[in-house]
């Protein structure tokens, strides 16, 4: 899950804030309770829904199919549109060694090489991803820690400059970086997205979600600190490679430079493997309950690759990237902003779903102590998704707001094929209508353990139901209806 969270966006970050000054390290202090509190709702919620899919499958779970559709659209456009920009920020540090006059069509080249690595990895199988993902969150840990340490040592005061650069009052600064700093938390819930590959995922999912968090909170804080004070304000907004521009400075000559740069370069690769899972892993989970194309859930080879969700999110990637060089000037800024509030969106519908569960079906389950603990958790992490979607600028929601709506026609055309509308569409749902949510169906116990978690409670309920009535089940119901009614 790290490796999902640390990326290359860490390593472009000092430069993204660096126009609001050092308050957006206040902001970044915000943004880290934020995060602890969705990765406890988060974890809460895996303990309850054990299945592949995190922030789909709980929408579904809670609010039914349209909500579950919505997350998992909008949780598909963060995967691939955060994935244009880990790669705009990775060109950054390719630069430091090629391309160094930063011509345009050659950066737009490099970013796609960088996106289309991964997905050669990934379509060679789960094992592969995972090893690459292992190694290369070894590799990046390295110049992370020395900046959140040695770095400390050299800052100088008369680097960071005024504390609001930004010319906005205090709370608009604030919430404007905080909106841009969030972005290096997105994949604090990649361990319940692929939890149906995790073994135990009851528990390990929310110990990864959690731990990984902290970790990565204290890393992000103390890294970017470093850099504001030992990079001179009025440089490190127009720099490309902060983390580099901030090791030459400590050490001097440009030999430590480059080695943080290779290390973002690796940083970058690892990350952009690890999303491009993602980009797999959710219109997957949908698609198996019929909520998404088809061919998001066909699976290749025998280790069982969504290849198709790889591809498309590649591609729509690449797109993304090119339109992105050609029309913006801060082009990972644009990239990282949007990004962001499609992820906030499913973040928000998460907390929701675990707050209504709280409050009502809490008291049958937890102490009073407990649930007044997962309450106030799961209402900071609402409030903290509604302040992040307003601080994302109005430009920002505006496009957001698009594309989200953009995934209505899509549902209109996967319903209009399975033949059900209103309350037909409910009755033959059977628990997808419950208004109070239930838990996943959970299979018997066996003597040995899952490699894989349970199906989600509507997912198992249609299985059964197709092999019991077969294809003409819809058909053989209406009829039925129709005679008794």
């Amino acid at each position: 899950m790290i490796g999902s969270i640390i990326g290359t966006g860490v390593f472009a970050l000092p430069s993204a804030l660096a126009p609001y000054g050092p308050i957006s390290l206040v902001a970044f202090i915000v943004v880290t309770l934020g995060a602890l509190a969705l990765a406890m709702t988060f974890g809460s919620l895996s303990k309850r829904v054990p299945a592949s899919g995190g922030p789909y499958v709980y929408a579904r779970e809670a609010f039914g199919e349209f909500a579950g559709f919505l997350n998992a659209w909008s949780y598909w456009i963060t995967a691939w549109a955060g994935n244009a920009a880990i790669v705009v920020a990775w060109v950054g540090y390719v630069e430091v060694f090629v391309n160094t006059g930063h011509r345009k069509w050659v950066s737009v080249l490099i970013a796609l090489i960088g996106l289309w690595i991964p997905a050669a990895i990934n379509l060679t199988g789960v094992r592969n991803t995972g090893a690459f993902q292992v190694l290369t969150t070894v590799l990046k840990f390295v110049p992370l820690v020395f900046m959140a340490t040695v770095g400390l040592l050299f800052i100088d005061p008369d680097n960071f400059g005024a504390f609001n650069a930004s010319g906005r009052s205090t709370l608009g600064a604030i919430s404007a970086a905080a909106a841009i700093a969030l972005f290096s938390y997105l994949g604090l819930e990649a361990a319940s997205v692929v939890a149906g590959r995790v073994r135990d995922p009851g528990r390990n999912v929310p110990r990864a979600t959690v731990y990984g968090t902290l970790v990565c909170a204290v890393i992000y804080i103390l890294g970017t600190l470093a850099v504001f004070g030992t990079v001179s304000h009025s440089k490190l907004g127009s720099s490309t490679a902060p983390f580099t521009d901030a090791a030459n400075n400590i050490l001097g000559g440009h030999w430590a430079g480059d080695i943080v740069a290779v290390a973002a370069i690796i940083s970058g690769i690892g990350a952009l493997n690890g999303w491009t899972m993602l980009c797999a892993e959710m219109p997957y989970a949908a698609a198996r309950d019929g909520l998404f194309p088809g061919a998001f859930a066909r699976l290749r080879g025998e280790g069982g690759v969504p290849a198709f969700g790889i591809v498309a999110s590649t591609v729509l990637a690449s797109l993304i990237t090119v339109f992105s060089y050609t029309r913006f000037d801060d082009v990972f800024t644009k990239i990282v902003l949007l990004s962001v509030l499609t992820a906030v969106i499913p973040y928000l519908f998460s907390a929701a779903a675990q707050l209504y569960w709280l409050l009502v079906r809490g008291r049958e389950t937890l102490s009073g102590r407990r649930l007044a603990r997962d309450v106030t958790v799961s209402a900071l992490a609402m409030a903290f998704s509604y302040w992040s979607i307003q601080g994302s600028g109005y430009q920002t929601v505006y496009y957001g707001l698009f594309v989200l709506l953009l995934g209505v026609p899509v549902y209109v055309w996967l319903k209009r094929g399975q033949g059900v509308y209103g309350e037909t569409a409910a009755a033959e749902s059977g628990t997808e209508s419950a208004v109070v949510p239930q838990a996943p169906a959970v299979p018997a116990p066996s003597a040995e353990p899952p490699a894989r978690a349970p199906e989600t409670a509507v997912a198992a309920e249609r299985a059964t139901r197709r092999s019991r009535t077969g294809p003409f089940a819809d058909f053989r119901s209406i009829v039925r209806r129709r005679h008794h009614g």
